[in-house]
């Protein structure tokens, strides 16, 4: 289904104006329900975006100076949210915390700052992508809940899918060409971590299937870790040449330093003995791994 949508400007109107735009999704568009934001329905800022007096720019102002320091910049958004509670800007400041705690590497922080921002804005694709990814990364075979938490990293990716074109704030005066561009990493980003549950619920097929549209969709920025899965989704469909020729891939996208770069490099050289096994007279199929569910998350 293709949404239409408009690209509301923030202009700049004295010094009261503050700089993004957003593309808003066609009210009739029914969403998709998001378990990370919070129980009561949220209500979309008012675009454009923009502070109400100007003690109001100027604290948000200092508080965005902020976001070179994680906790600094979580800190300021939580006083300003305190001090002006009404104030459309708060989802300005929990994103810049969010991406602030994403470039430090801490994800489960990050993951709480994504959570405050679908409390004000259900449908920011961003902030579902960053509560989906840390649902699928960091939950392991062991957790109790393991279930709940991929059901819940399923639906926060699809449904940034369904807003990606709709819903996706840029700062303003941000040219169209390096727009599209973004959007192409986050639905490929959407489409590896749906890929990766499916791969760990060994629907190997669908996997396979999912993780070939996120290369697709971003070709020119390819996660070596992604076609690592795809090697293994095939290895577990008995594919192997076209396992081997994505293991080697995988290989050139990865550092052999790395977790992602010794699997592939691992992976990349069973499969190669398999396949001149499998073509010997009288060879038998060797056994996958066992442990392809604990596929590197990162290089």
């Amino acid at each position: 289904m293709i949404h239409h949508f408009k690209i509301v400007v923030a202009t700049a109107l004295l010094v009261c104006a503050v700089p993004v735009y957003a593309q808003t999704a066609d009210p009739s568009a029914a969403p998709v329900s998001s378990t990370a934001a919070a129980t009561a329905p949220a209500q979309k800022p008012k675009l454009p975006i923009r502070a109400k007096t100007h003690d109001e720019y100027v604290v948000y102002q200092a508080a965005i100076a902020k976001k070179q320091d994680p906790d600094a910049m979580a800190k300021a958004a939580a006083d300003f949210a305190a001090k002006f509670p009404d104030s459309d800007i708060r989802v300005l400041l929990y994103r810049a915390s969010m991406k602030s705690y994403e470039s430090a590497g801490e994800p489960d922080k990050m993951m709480q700052a994504a959570q405050k921002v679908l409390e004000l804005t259900k449908d920011d694709p961003e902030a579902l992508l960053a509560v989906a990814r840390v649902q699928e990364e960091h939950t392991s075979p062991m957790d109790l809940d393991r279930d709940q938490r991929m059901d819940q990293a399923l639906a926060n990716a699809q449904h940034s899918l369904a807003t990606v074109d709709t819903d996706l704030v840029v700062p303003v005066n941000t040219q169209p060409e390096s727009v599209e561009p973004y959007k192409k990493f986050l639905r490929a980003t959407a489409l590896s971590i749906i890929g990766s549950i499916q791969f760990k619920r060994q629907q190997y097929a669908e996997a396979e299937g999912t993780l070939r549209r996120a290369i697709e969709a971003d070709p020119t920025s390819v996660d070596g870790t992604i076609i690592l899965r795809l090697a293994l989704a095939l290895d577990e469909q008995k594919k192997y040449e076209d396992a081997v020729q994505q293991a080697n891939r995988a290989v050139e996208l990865t550092k052999e330093e790395t977790d992602a770069g010794r699997a592939a490099r691992n992976e990349r050289d069973r499969l190669t003995a398999m396949v001149a096994q499998n073509s010997s007279p009288g060879s038998q199929d060797v056994a996958p791994p066992a442990n392809h569910d604990q596929t590197p998350q990162g290089q």
